[in-house]
């Protein structure tokens, strides 16, 4: 489970996000990382009963470094507030649909689906929910899902018809857009809960059958 010690670590860097600070604090860092590490690990292996795709990841190699990339950001703080993993066939940099996991107090959630793919993917998924309308509807409809996802992400959602789409296409919401991502947000308490790993493990197998669908659009 995730302890709060690691939680209180992000917060205490979200207030001091400097080197010095950062060096001072190695040990609680480190302490906090080998926390999340295991707790992706743990995840992976339950994902992996249902996803075969992602049996056998390496959660060391699935979780993103603390460091930010300042060099093109006017944020020059440079360390996330967070712990991210993303795990997927392939690992995580692998361009696969897969599930993300997300640690920062209130802030924390899990996605899954496939962000931002690129033109060929995007348009090889478009064409599938064009083809499969029914099947993806089922998917994104289904009353658990929705229950635990609400709907898919409409962040950057196109504003007229994709190209090759008619502006009357009966499910041109869909076909606007650009990612394809659920999302399950996580207060700090629930963070903390025994049940938390338990609850991550519900929704990835419950949004399972849309990274399948994704994966299959783009194979």
């Amino acid at each position: 489970m995730i302890e709060k010690s690691t939680l209180d670590f992000l917060s205490k860097l979200k207030q001091n996000n400097n080197r010095d600070w950062f060096l001072e604090h190695k040990a609680e860092y480190e302490n906090a990382k080998s926390n999340f590490v295991e707790f992706v690990q743990q995840l992976i292996q339950e994902v992996a009963k249902f996803d075969s795709s992602v049996k056998g990841l390496d959660a060391k190699k699935c979780v993103f470094r603390i460091n930010r990339d300042i060099r093109f950001s006017a944020d020059k703080s440079p360390y996330k507030s967070n712990m991210g993993a993303s795990f997927s066939a392939g690992g995580k940099n692998s361009t696969n649909p897969g599930y993300y996991i997300h640690i920062e107090g209130n802030k924390s959630f899990l996605a899954a689906g496939k962000w931002m793919p690129d033109p060929t993917m995007l348009s090889a998924i478009r064409q599938e929910i064009d083809y499969n309308t029914k099947e993806f509807k089922k998917i994104i409809t289904a009353k658990e899902f929705v229950s635990f996802f609400g709907e898919l992400s409409k962040d950057d959602k196109l504003k007229t018809a994709p190209k090759g789409y008619p502006k009357d296409h009966p499910e041109l919401e869909l076909l606007k857009l650009k990612s394809f991502i659920a999302v399950h947000s996580f207060n700090q308490k629930e963070v903390l809960s025994k049940s938390f790993l338990a609850d991550c493990v519900k929704g990835c197998k419950l949004v399972y059958p849309l990274t399948k669908f994704l994966s299959r659009a783009i194979s």
